[in-house]
């Protein structure tokens, strides 16, 4: 798998974690298809903005360009949750209650994209 294969499927892994764990993230409806609609959408939203913008690694990097991208992406992914928390309503039934559940849920989605950047096949360390 390429590099932005392991994006996107951190993205989404990232976003349904996030949607699955977190009790301030409501997907509409006791329906199956509403649920899967919800995390659908905001997979979709977070994948083309986070490929629009690029924030991350491309390989492995020393833990202090990690950090630094990290938490820069950390920022990036917070502003998307919050867009979802204002657009989720409007095009599916996504509900993101309160700022402690935006910042969770991009930690969560920035971790695992991180996390699937860093498990990649062996390339050269970036100097530092």
């Amino acid at each position: 798998m390429n590099e932005q294969g392991r994006r996107r499927l951190g993205v989404l892994i990232g976003v349904g974690l996030a949607c699955g764990l977190l009790p301030g993230i409501t997907l509409g409806g006791t329906e199956t298809a509403d649920i899967v609609f919800s995390v659908l959408m905001a997979a979709v939203v977070m994948t083309v903005l986070t490929q629009v913008i690029f924030i991350g690694p491309s390989g492995r990097v020393p833990v202090s360009a990690l950090l630094v991208f990290g938490l820069v992406g950390f920022v990036q992914d917070a502003l998307i949750w919050w867009l979802l928390s204002w657009l989720g309503p409007k095009i599916a039934p996504l509900h993101v209650d309160g700022l402690l559940t935006i910042l969770l849920a991009a930690l969560i989605t920035r971790a695992t994209l991180l996390l699937l950047s860093q498990l990649g096949p062996a390339a050269e360390m970036a100097e530092d």
